[in-house]
């Protein structure tokens, strides 16, 4: 059953480390939660490890950096695992037979900047590329804009590859925007070739486990589809922040009774602990 607790220090000496999604927990894509930077200050203090795992589909260090310039001090984190890193690194191996991919990025620049170190080919056209890179859309976007790509690529037998397979992110003000996941998802359901990298995905998981050197993890998300599914499936721990992408269901009723309620809509299992917001 699920225990609320108004705080991680409650519960935080029962794992060897802490692992924290970044949007609808650490930020709102721009700003700090309030106390979020205070509380996780005091658990490096008191001596818990800190980790962040994120559908983000840039690589690991501009997350860090990024997380940095919010005013988060990076030292605090043992390690920054993205989507897009676990994604780099797959190519990098030579584990996928693709060389060219057409990009979808949230900002122009984003897949240049992901693909240094890589021999692949970026194309302007999607005509002349071997597969589609999904690694962000621009806030606004909508899913009807995105048909036609999709169907192209379904007539051309094209993979994609979401780097992010978030369905919707938490944007400043409470205000939700489509993110790569809900895309993916329209073309898996046209039949379309998908590779998910990233929460609930398991390898992403167990990459942050090498990383960290233990297994003995709490996993704290805003996603029941992704941070919550996933670290049950990794075996670990879990803590719901209510803040984040479901703050408006939070926002009235019996906290029990929306958590049941949204548990059952998306076919995950209630997390062991939930959480108002960080701190």
């Amino acid at each position: 059953m699920t225990s609320h607790i108004d705080t991680l220090a409650a519960v935080a000496s029962n794992y060897e480390a802490i692992v924290l999604d970044q949007w609808g927990v650490l930020h709102d894509g721009t700003t700090p939660y309030l106390g979020a930077i205070s509380i996780l200050e005091s658990l490096v203090s008191s001596g818990t490890s800190l980790a962040v795992l994120s559908n983000s589909g840039k690589r690991g260090e501009p997350n860090a950096n990024r997380i940095s310039q919010m005013g988060f001090a990076i030292g605090m984190f043992e390690t920054v695992m993205t989507s897009g890193e676990a994604l780099w690194r797959n190519i990098d191996a030579g584990s996928i037979k693709e060389q060219s991919f057409f990009a979808i990025e949230r900002s122009a620049g984003d897949a240049k900047a992901w693909a240094d170190g890589l021999d692949l080919t970026l194309c302007e056209s999607q005509n002349d590329a071997d597969a589609i890179l999904l690694m962000g859309l621009p806030d606004g976007a909508t899913l009807e804009a995105w048909l036609p790509l999709l169907d192209k690529a379904k007539t051309t037998g094209q993979t994609i590859y979401c780097s992010n397979p978030d369905r919707a992110s938490p944007r400043k003000g409470g205000q939700l925007v489509v993110s790569p996941g809900a895309l993916a998802i329209a073309y898996k359901d046209m039949g379309g070739d998908v590779r998910f990298y990233g929460k609930p995905h398991l390898p992403i998981f167990r990459a942050v486990e090498r990383a960290l050197g233990t297994s003995k993890l709490l996993m704290v998300g805003d996603s029941l589809e992704h941070d919550i599914a996933g670290a049950q499936h990794a075996g670990w721990d879990s803590c719901l922040v209510q803040g984040g992408l479901y703050a408006k269901d939070f926002a009235t009723g019996e906290r029990a009774d929306t958590l049941a309620r949204l548990v059952t809509e998306k076919g995950c299992k209630h997390p062991t602990y939930t959480l108002g917001e960080l701190r």
